[in-house]
């Protein structure tokens, strides 16, 4: 009889196990007019402006993270700068031989000017709440000493003056004035030293983290709208109807696989949307190649400190330094509390996420970008001299950085904290075989079906021009309608027009966004 029963035991196990296989492994498919892979600014600022245009069209987004906003939009995970091209010195290289250009400058300017008009809406309409929660005035500070920097900086301020959305912007050389501006990057120098800096009094500091999570709580009230966390995408295909499946893994319950049918796919998922959109097949995704960099701050949350601090103070770069390399001494806000950094200090993982797989970089490599970025690597020695140079730093060497900045600096005052990775955009090139790309880049299949922001600096505070132009590259047909023109003339007031060269406009949307905002106002008067 034992003998029986255990048997007829064996066989049920046997027979019943496929079927338990089966549904372990049973997937669930869901059809949706949009995904959004990623829980950070961009996705949920792109979410936003769909739900807005297109309110009847179904989105969901994924996120491989326990929450939003966990990676690069992280507070802590970048340095919370407004990027408007007051005092990055990189978006205005010097020139010896001509007038310094700075057209890119301007680029970033009008771009973060409707990144405040598009937050503004929202704040106006309730999709962001107070908006001290995410944005405050700080003043922002290009700072240099010697010779070549103080003249550099001075044929800077005086072409930067051209430009209407520059007025206001204060240049000096005197010891006692910069000390007014900022007091801690005075004290202790050697007042023999020749310094020279400009400020801005309209600069902010932004928690791209909180405009994250604000924006994915309104979008998650609308009942067409669904978030996916602890939800790692797998794969990414083609349907023979030209939408896409995406497939992804819950983490949380046994890694059972659902997939997502949608006729419009984005990916912004920072360092991870590389091997993403290379998952897509696409031929687009063929030409390019990404090399990872991450980041460390030194912090201090001494009152005595902090509160003798409020201003962002940029310097020059190092020598082959990528843009978001340049140091800065910076108030942050968080919950209405400041803190004080300085940094970054770049280190290397081959991670493309804070919370990657050390396979990132391997995996992402193929017989396409392979040559691109050896070419890069072989045409970029100052980059890899000076990541090397900062991978070796140590506590002292970090600490003396600072000091240039904060002469009668404390040890005991500051911790480091790790900051967010980025990775840099490598191109194929037909004449250089590969480039890297400074800035972020929007890449899209040619039906416009799936895209994918690539990329770092300026990223966050660009998230609104950035997902306009988006929206203007996939949705060509759409943006062209009168519905979708009005819209978006709603949403940003100067929608189709430049603001430098018009006092008239700049005033009105600076006025505008100021007063939604709570922010610092400066009036433009003509030259």
């Amino acid at each position: 009889m034992k003998k029986l029963l255990a048997t007829f035991f064996c066989l049920s196990v046997v027979v019943n196990a496929p079927l338990a296989m089966a549904e372990e492994t049973k997937t669930t498919e869901t059809t949706r007019d949009v995904v959004l892979i990623g829980g950070g600014i961009m996705s949920s600022t792109l979410g936003v402006y769909l739900q807005e245009l297109q309110p009847d069209w179904s989105i969901d987004m994924v996120e491989r993270m326990d929450n939003v906003a966990e990676e690069s939009s992280n507070g802590w995970n970048n340095a919370g700068t407004g990027h408007s091209a007051f005092m990055e010195l990189n978006y205005t290289p010097d020139n010896p031989d001509g007038p310094i250009n700075i057209s890119k400058a301007l680029e970033i300017t009008e771009a973060f000017e409707v990144s405040r008009q598009f937050w503004s809406y929202q704040v106006k309409n309730g999709v962001l709440n107070n908006p001290h929660s995410f944005i405050n005035s700080v003043p922002h500070i290009a700072f240099v000493w010697g010779d070549e920097n103080t003249t550099f900086l001075k044929r800077r301020y005086d072409a930067m003056q051209h430009s209407t959305l520059y007025r206001g912007m204060e240049f000096s050389d005197d010891p006692n004035t910069i000390k007014t501006w900022a007091p801690l990057v005075m004290e202790g120098r050697d007042p023999a030293q020749k310094i020279a800096a400009t400020r801005m009094p309209i600069g902010t500091d932004v928690n791209y983290g909180e405009i994250t999570r604000q924006l994915v709580d309104a979008m998650k009230k609308k009942s067409n709208f669904a978030l996916h966390l602890n939800a790692e995408v797998r794969d990414i295909k083609r349907n023979p109807d030209n939408t896409w499946s995406v497939t992804y893994a819950d983490l949380k319950n046994g890694e059972k696989e659902n997939v997502i049918k949608a006729k419009f796919v984005f990916i912004g998922a920072g360092g991870a949307a590389l091997p993403l959109l290379q998952k897509s097949g696409i031929p687009e995704a063929d030409l390019y190649g990404g090399f990872p960099v991450g980041g460390e701050f030194l912090v201090t949350n001494n009152p005595e400190i902090v509160n003798r601090h409020m201003a962002k103070v940029y310097g020059k770069a190092s020598v082959g330094a990528p843009p978001m390399s340049v140091p800065h001494l910076d108030t942050r806000i968080f919950d209405g509390k400041p803190a004080l950094l300085f940094g970054p200090f770049a280190t290397f993982s081959t991670k493309f996420l804070k919370n990657g797989s050390l396979w990132d970089l391997i995996g992402s490599v193929n017989f396409s970008n392979v040559m691109p970025m050896a070419h890069v690597g072989l045409d970029n020695f100052d980059l890899v001299k000076y990541l090397i140079s900062q991978v070796m730093m140590d506590d002292d060497d970090r600490f003396a950085a600072l000091q240039e900045y904060f002469p009668n600096a404390k040890k005991e005052d500051w911790k480091l904290s790790i900051a967010g990775q980025r990775v840099q955009v490598i191109k194929k090139d037909d004449e250089k075989g590969g480039v890297l790309k400074l800035g972020t880049e929007i890449v899209s299949s040619q039906d416009g079906s799936i895209a994918a922001l690539l990329g770092a600096s300026p990223g966050a505070s660009t998230a609104a021009p950035i997902m306009l132009n988006l929206l203007q590259k996939v949705f060509k047909d759409k943006v062209a309608t009168p519905e979708w023109q009005s819209k978006l003339k709603e949403i940003i007031p100067s929608y189709g027009q430049k603001l430098d060269g018009n006092i008239e406009m700049t005033n009105k949307i600076r006025s505008y966004t100021s007063s939604t905002l709570g922010l610092n106002y400066i009036e433009v008067k003509p030259e």
